[in-house]
C-alpha cells in the first residue's frame, strides 16, 4: 500500500469521478485508475461500485477512507514536524476553537504566537465543540479549545485552562412598552440574576445543533422540568448575539462574548435558590459554570509548533490573571508558575 495510492483513493472518493479527480491531481486518468486497481488488489476488496458510470464507495471504501483521510494527515504532519526543527522557523498550528473564545481571548494569544514565531502557519477553525472533538480526531486539527466532559470518550488528551460562567443576554436597553417587545415575553426579573426555571415561557434564541451551548441550555431546562421555547434558532454565536440585541429573545451564553457589545447585558444564571431550611436561606445556589479544555490526540505527539502554542497559551493565561485582565467571570485553571 502507497501513500500515492491513498492519496488517489481520497481524491476519487470525495469528487465521485474518476476522471474530475485525475484533473484535481493533475494525472493522467488511466494511470489513477491503475493505482486504484492495485490497492484494491492488495486489499482484496473492491473500493468503488461503477455501476453504469455512477461512481459509489462499497462498504470497504466505506471503512477505509477515514482511516485513508487520517494516515495522510499524520504524514502531512509528520513532514512539517521534520521542516520545524530548524528552530521553529516554520511550520503550521491547525487550531480549533470555540466561537466564544474566538471571539475573546483567542485573538490576543494568536497574536502573542505570530510575534514570537512569524514563520510558523496559524490556521483556526471555529466551530461548536463536538464539531471540534470530531475533526481533531480525524487528524484534521493538531488542537482544540473544547467544553468539558468530553462526550462518547474520544481518544483525546485534554488539559482543562478555563472555567467561565453562564449568564442570560438580553438587551441592555429598558424594556419596551407592552405589544413591541418579544411576543409573549415575561418580564425580566428585578434581581441582580436570574434562574433556570425564569427561562419557562420565555422566548429563546438556541444556537445550531454542535453547539454545547444548545445541549447545556436544553438539558437545564428540562431538568428544571420545562422545555425551552424557542423564538429563533440555528445560529452562530455572532448571530445569536445580534438577534438577542434586536429584542428576538434572551439567550443563554458566556460571559467573556458580551465585551465591547454595549447594546446587551448579562445576567449571571444560577441553578436555584437555597432552600429557607438551609443557611444563606434565599441566596442563589452557584449558577451554570462550563470548563475549556486545550485537548489533541493521544495517538499523536505534538508537533513542536503546537507544543509552543500550548506554552504561550498557558503563559498568557496566568500572566492575565495575575493582572485582573481576564473576562469577568473567567478564571484560569493553568497553575501558576
Amino acid at each position: 500500500m502507497q501513500l500515492q495510492q491513498l492519496s488517489y483513493f481520497v481524491a476519487v472518493a470525495e469528487v465521485r469521478h474518476f476522471t474530475q479527480a485525475a484533473e484535481l491531481l493533475r494525472v493522467a486518468q488511466p494511470s489513477l485508475s491503475k493505482q486504484i486497481r492495485a490497492l484494491e488488489n492488495e486489499l482484496g476488496a473492491s473500493l468503488f461500485s461503477r455501476a453504469r458510470g455512477n461512481i459509489t464507495l462499497t462498504p470497504a471504501g466505506e471503512a477505509l477512507l477515514p482511516l485513508a483521510k487520517r494516515i495522510l494527515a499524520d504524514v502531512d504532519t509528520a513532514r512539517l514536524e521534520v521542516q520545524e526543527l530548524a528552530g521553529l522557523r516554520r511550520g503550521r498550528v491547525r487550531l480549533g476553537a470555540t466561537p466564544s473564545l474566538c471571539a475573546g481571548l483567542l485573538a490576543d494569544v494568536l497574536r502573542r504566537f505570530h510575534d514570537t514565531y512569524p514563520g510558523v502557519q496559524l490556521i483556526v477553525e471555529e466551530g461548536g465543540s463536538r464539531d471540534l472533538v470530531r475533526e481533531l480526531t480525524r487528524g484534521s486539527l493538531d488542537l482544540a479549545l473544547v467544553i468539558l466532559p468530553l462526550h462518547g470518550d474520544p481518544p483525546l488528551e485534554s488539559t482543562p485552562i478555563l472555567r467561565e460562567h453562564l449568564v442570560v443576554a438580553s438587551p441592555a436597553a429598558p424594556e419596551r412598552p407592552e405589544g413591541n417587545g418579544p411576543r409573549d415575553s415575561a418580564p425580566m426579573p428585578r434581581r441582580s440574576y436570574m434562574k433556570i426555571s425564569d427561562l419557562r415561557n420565555r422566548p429563546l434564541v438556541m444556537f445550531r445543533s454542535g453547539y454545547d451551548l444548545r445541549e447545556a441550555t436544553i438539558g437545564a431546562c428540562r431538568a428544571a422540568g420545562f422545555e425551552p421555547r424557542f423564538a429563533v434558532e440555528g445560529g452562530e454565536m455572532d448571530a445569536v448575539l445580534r438577534f438577542v440585541e434586536a429584542g428576538l429573545g434572551i439567550a443563554v451564553v458566556p460571559s467573556m462574548v458580551l465585551s465591547g457589545r454595549p447594546g446587551l447585558r448579562g445576567t449571571p444564571l444560577v441553578l436555584a435558590e437555597r432552600p429557607d431550611d438551609q443557611p444563606r436561606r434565599g441566596q442563589p445556589v452557584p449558577g451554570l459554570l462550563r470548563t475549556i479544555a486545550l485537548a489533541h490526540r493521544k495517538d499523536v505527539d505534538l508537533t513542536h509548533a503546537a507544543r509552543a502554542f500550548q506554552e504561550i497559551l498557558e503563559t498568557f493565561l496566568v500572566e492575565a490573571a495575575l493582572a485582573g485582565s481576564l473576562p469577568t467571570g473567567v478564571e484560569t485553571l493553568v497553575p501558576t508558575r
